[in-house]
Order: C-alpha cells, then sequence, then structure tokens
C-alpha cells in the first residue's frame, strides 16, 4: 500500500521517510552479510569506525559502532577483504544509504585464526616458553594477590566473591585492563608492566570470561604471551570456559579453566586452615597434658627420693620404728602377762584346792594340843589331854577322853 499519493508531488523528508521505512522492513536487509575489500578506513575519536566495501562493482558506505569494534581481534586495514554482518539503514540528513556493521573478521574466517594461534604455538613451544621446569609453585599462602581483568566483567566479581571466601586474609590489588578487542593487547601489557614494578606481589591472576575465539584473542597476542612469560611472580590464568585454550594458558605458571577456579587455585581454604590448626591445636593440647602429667609424675619420684634423704623424713621414720618396737614390745608384754596370769590363776586353783580351810569347809576339822602340833591319829592323845578344835568358821577347846 502506498503511503502517499502518487499525484502528489512529496517532500525531500517525505520521500526519506519511505526510503526508511523500506529498507528497514526488508528481510533481507535486516541481517545480511557482506564480502568486499576495506577503503578510507577511519577511527573517530568516539571510538566508532567509518570505512568503505568495495569490490570490482559497486563500495557501500559503512559504520561499526564503539561497542561492538570492541570486539574486533585487532583494527581492519585499507585493502584488507572481510566479511561483514549487520544491517542495511538509510542515513536521511545525508541522502546515503549504509551498511550498520554488526561484527567482522578477515575473509579467511576462523581457520586462519587457528593457523596463526597454532603458529605462534609452535613458535613460543620451540623457544622454551611452555616448559614444564620453567613454571613456579604458587605461594601456599598469599599476603597480596594482584587480579588483571575487565572492571565491569561478571569475571571480577566471581574472582572476588571466591578470594573473599576461600582466603580473605590477603589483600586484593585490582588493576582493570580491556581484555577484548584490538586495544586489549596492549592494555593487558601495560598492567602487568605496572605490577612488575612492585615487590609485595605474591602472585597474579589473568582473567576473563567466556566468549568466542575472537572474544579471547588478546590471550593468544605474542606480545601478551611474552609479557606474562617474563613475570618475577606466578602468574594464574583463568580465561574463558574449561574447554577454552589460548596462548597465555601455556606459558603461565598455571593455568584454571575459569576465573572463579584461577581465584581457588591461588587459595588455601581457610575453612580447611581453621580445621587444621583445630586439629593442630588438639594434638598441642594433648601433647602439652602428656609433657604435663610425665613431669607432675617425674617431680613426684624426685620428692619421693628426697623424702628418703631429708632429715625429717629419717627422724618420721625413727619414730615409726619406735612406734613399732612399743607396739611389739607392748604385745610381747601383754602375751607374757597373760601367760603369767593364766599360770597364777592354775597354781592359785592348785593352791585353793590344798587349802586346809577348802578342806575344813567340807566338815573336816583340826585338831591339835596345846603346843600347836597337828594331832592326826588316837595314839597321840591320852585321856584328860587339853586340845583345840579348828572348823571351818572358827576354833573350840576340847578335852581328850
Amino acid at each position: 500500500m502506498a503511503l502517499f499519493d502518487s499525484t502528489a508531488a512529496l517532500t525531500v523528508g517525505q520521500l526519506a521517510q519511505h526510503i526508511t521505512q523500506l529498507v528497514r522492513t526488508d528481510l533481507i536487509l535486516a541481517d545480511v552479510s557482506v564480502v568486499g575489500e576495506i577503503s578510507n578506513f577511519v577511527r573517530a575519536k568516539s571510538g566508532h569506525l567509518y570505512f568503505s566495501l568495495k569490490d570490482e562493482q559497486a563500495t557501500i558506505a559503512c559504520v561499526m559502532w564503539r561497542g561492538r569494534a570492541a570486539s574486533l581481534i585487532e583494527l581492519p586495514r585499507d585493502g584488507q577483504r572481510v566479511i561483514a554482518s549487520g544491517h542495511v539503514d538509510f542515513y536521511a540528513p545525508r541522502g546515503s544509504l549504509q551498511f550498520i556493521v554488526r561484527t567482522m573478521r578477515p575473509e579467511g574466517g576462523i581457520g586462519e585464526l587457528y593457523q596463526r594461534f597454532e603458529a605462534l604455538k609452535r613458535q613460543l613451544q620451540a623457544e622454551g616458553l611452555f616448559d614444564e621446569a620453567r613454571k613456579r609453585p604458587l605461594p601456599p599462602l598469599p599476603r597480596r594477590i594482584a587480579v588483571v581483568t575487565s572492571a565491569t566483567g561478571a569475571a571480577l566479581r566471581d574472582i572476588l566473591r571466591v578470594l573473599r571466601t576461600r582466603w580473605p586474609l590477603a589483600d586484593v590489588l585490582v588493576v582493570p585492563s580491556l581484555v577484548q578487542g584490538a586495544d586489549a593487547p596492549a592494555a593487558i601489557i601495560a598492567a602487568l608492566y605496572t605490577l612488575y614494578q612492585r615487590t609485595d606481589i605474591d602472585v597474579i591472576i589473568l582473567a576473563r570470561g567466556g566468549g568466542s575465539i575472537e572474544d579471547l584473542w588478546a590471550f593468544n597476542d605474542e606480545g601478551v604471551a611474552r609479557m606474562v612469560a617474563e613475570s618475577p611472580v606466578p602468574i594464574v590464568t583463568g580465561v574463558g570456559h574449561e574447554t577454552d585454550f589460548t596462548i597465555v594458558d601455556f606459558v603461565a605458571d598455571h593455568r584454571a579453566p575459569t576465573p572463579s577456579a584461577a581465584a581457588a587455585a591461588v587459595t588455601p581454604d581457610i575453612a580447611e586452615f581453621r580445621r587444621l590448626l583445630e586439629a593442630y591445636r588438639a594434638r598441642l593440647d594433648e601433647l602439652m597434658a602428656g609433657e604435663i602429667e610425665a613431669r607432675r609424675q617425674e617431680v613426684a619420684q624426685l620428692q619421693a627420693i628426697l623424702k628418703r634423704y631429708a632429715p625429717l623424713y629419717r627422724i618420721d621414720q625413727q619414730r615409726l620404728m619406735v612406734d613399732e618396737l612399743s607396739r611389739r614390745l607392748s604385745a610381747a608384754m601383754g602375751h607374757r602377762l597373760r601367760g603369767h596370769r593364766m599360770e597364777v590363776a592354775g597354781l592359785a586353783q592348785r593352791l585353793t584346792a590344798l587349802n586346809p580351810k577348802a578342806v575344813l569347809a567340807r566338815g573336816y576339822a583340826l585338831v591339835q594340843d596345846d603346843d600347836g602340833r597337828v594331832i592326826d591319829s588316837v595314839r597321840k592323845t591320852h585321856p584328860g589331854q587339853h586340845l583345840r578344835i579348828t572348823v571351818a568358821d572358827g576354833d573350840f577347846p576340847a578335852q581328850a577322853l
């Protein structure tokens, strides 16, 4: 459907509007790739790229905005054949069509990049920059960690999060740098050079997030690789994803599959460190307790030995001996006394049995003359003789008949 009356004259603006609408609604022009030769290349102060693409038949004006230009591995040059992708737009103020370039790569494409990658890899490997013998161990307890990466990328946030979690005792020095685009190699080299002038850095992390081979190409730069090789301290790379390999990965002292893994590689786990310290503390407490107990026993033994030679101890021992002898003497005397008592008791019983009074108590009598002689026979008496009769409870006079 026509937007304007075909019989009426159009203003220039109306014609430009119609052309713009036609261009912007065309499906082919909305997303197209063009092969051509660069000419009249200009990089504006704003960072935008202005150039023309041409072949034997035609020329078209092109512009690549600064944000898109940052993704270029290297800036194009006049006469270079490239494949540019983007869309066509109509620029009304100048009344011209222009190609808004989204991506651009040499006509050789990815195959050419891989060839350059492999060529540089073989060269540096032959020079010994990849040798394991020149790779240094990472510090076990880093005090200051330097990070070279984009200040606005997710890689930096991931790195800082891991460093804070695993080893908050370390100072972290962030040196921002471009990590993509034609200017990135020079920026990375400058950042590393700044760090090499310091003497308080223990380890360096060189990192960026994942991307295409073009996005990561700054880390395949020969200058960057040689700068990494000259580092006075160990360098850990965490570039891209686990499957991404760049030249600096081979040159660095340690290659981590991701930026987060690079942060983990340069730091011990403080939680594990705390568990280890707790185990050491418990073991130390155990050893100290055992040592103290051993010393207590040793002191007790020495005190026992000292007591045996102390005058008071010897006096106490003699007192104990006197007490023991006294006890034994008392026991012996008591035993002998009990024996004598028993013997006396036996004699007393015998004496009692022989006591005349006991005989008299049984009804017998004792007959005596005036002189006290015992009359134990009738023949010892004569009639009229005065006698004394003793019985159990007394005596009385008598006269023989």
